[in-house]
């Protein structure tokens, strides 16, 4: 019967049909939930024995069925055949609801729950509901706490295998994920996707607030915090708190007095490796960042950044407290010093105070009587630029009378 496609024997609870009697017997089973073939070494058991035949390689690890391809090696031989569809790119299930198509029948099934929103498997001791029993069985991992695990090489531990599979890629260096674009390649998929859009330019994560949008989901939540002003990262030695992680970890170097990046020209040592590039530059003179709309170069991006704007007049610092806006993030800064009334900067001699430290650097040479600003037509000299400005226009006056 086999060759003809009848099949006569019929399941009564439900539609299925087989062509030999074997087949409805084992297939009933999954209506009376009988399982009479039990593990000897655990609690697991089966309705049919060559399901208990792959589950004994758990216990035993034998993985028989070995890619040709690249050595991967399955417990049962429908799996490798899944397996082989990934070198030869086949997929032949298609999802008729958007563009996605799978080399395996699982996975395919898994993404159309996606479009039901199906999920029905339901945590036991919390709400979380779950598409799949995999995520389900990880989830409750978080529960127990319970971590199957173990790394050979230390002794690390984790919940999920996928967990151990990546740790163990720090240890053997093994970057599996290599890109067709250029010859960068990862140790984990994910890495290779968010490298991918270096290329392709794609930003699908996009501000609520703004149009802003980026290529990473932690820079969307990074950006957001310009807008909420929420600083997560609070430093245990002093009430200074930031935004990011980074800027916290540069913030306890000021506490530590900890300087990684020594300059082999000069003295000056630097406890972030972006400063100690900058400090170079004014060795060498080089100026990397070129404007594209004149011969201006800068040897800092942010200097050319903030270049670009007195082209295009953009001015993308708002003031919260009043309709001023800002071509530069540190004029917003000294601005709102204005509504507070603060004015950090204190001369130690009169007490007087500045908003801004250069304000303060020009105060102090009152006191100093210092005048390094000359004037070139006569012998008057002053502490102050501005001064000097002033005092040339009387000879402006003297030289153009009204």
């Amino acid at each position: 019967m086999t060759h003809t496609t009848e099949k006569p024997f019929q399941c009564d609870p439900c539609d299925f049909a087989f062509s030999q009697k074997d087949g409805l017997t084992k297939h009933m089973k999954t209506h009376t939930g009988e399982k009479p073939f039990q593990c000897d070494l655990c609690n697991a058991a089966f309705s049919q024995i060559n399901h208990l035949r792959f589950h004994m390689m758990t216990h035993t690890g034998e993985n028989p069925f070995l890619c040709g391809l690249c050595n991967k090696a399955f417990s049962q031989k429908n799996q490798i055949k899944d397996h082989r569809m990934i070198h030869i790119g086949e997929k032949p299930f298609q999802c008729d609801l958007c563009d996605c198509a799978f080399s395996q029948k699982g996975n395919f099934t898994q993404h159309m729950k996606t479009h039901s929103g199906e999920e029905s498997f339901q945590c036991d001791l919390c709400s979380s509901t779950f598409s799949q029993k995999d995520y389900l069985t990880q989830h409750m991992r978080t529960h127990t706490g319970e971590k199957h695990f173990q790394c050979d090489l230390c002794d690390s531990v984790f919940s999920r295998k996928g967990h151990l599979t990546r740790h163990v890629r720090t240890h053997t260096g093994e970057k599996p994920f290599k890109c067709d674009m250029c010859n960068s390649a990862f140790s984990q998929k994910g890495n290779l996707t968010q490298h991918m859009r270096t290329h392709t330019g794609e930003k699908p994560f996009q501000c609520e607030l703004c149009d802003s949008a980026f290529s990473l989901k932690d820079s969307l939540t990074k950006h957001m915090r310009t807008h909420t002003r929420e600083k997560p990262f609070q430093c245990d030695l002093c009430e200074s708190s930031f935004s990011l992680r980074d800027s916290l970890a540069h913030h306890m170097r000021t506490h530590t007095g900890e300087e990684h990046f020594q300059c082999n020209l000069c003295d000056s040592a630097f406890s972030r490796k972006g400063h100690f590039t900058r400090h170079m530059r004014t060795h060498t003179g080089e100026k990397p960042f070129q404007c594209g709309l004149c011969n201006s170069a800068f040897s800092q991006k942010g200097n050319l950044t903030q270049h670009i704007r007195t082209h295009t007049g953009e001015k993308p610092f708002q003031c919260d407290l009043c309709n001023a806006v800002f071509s530069r993030k540190n004029y917003l800064k000294f601005h709102l010093m204005t509504h507070t009334g603060e004015k950090p900067f204190q001369c130690g001699l009169c007490n007087k105070a500045f908003i801004q430290k250069n304000d303060l650097k020009n105060h102090l040479m009152i006191h100093t009587q210092e005048k390094p600003f000359q004037c070139d037509l006569c012998d008057s000299s002053f502490s102050i630029k501005s001064s000097l400005i002033k005092h040339m226009r009387t000879h402006m006056r003297e030289a153009f009378p009204a």
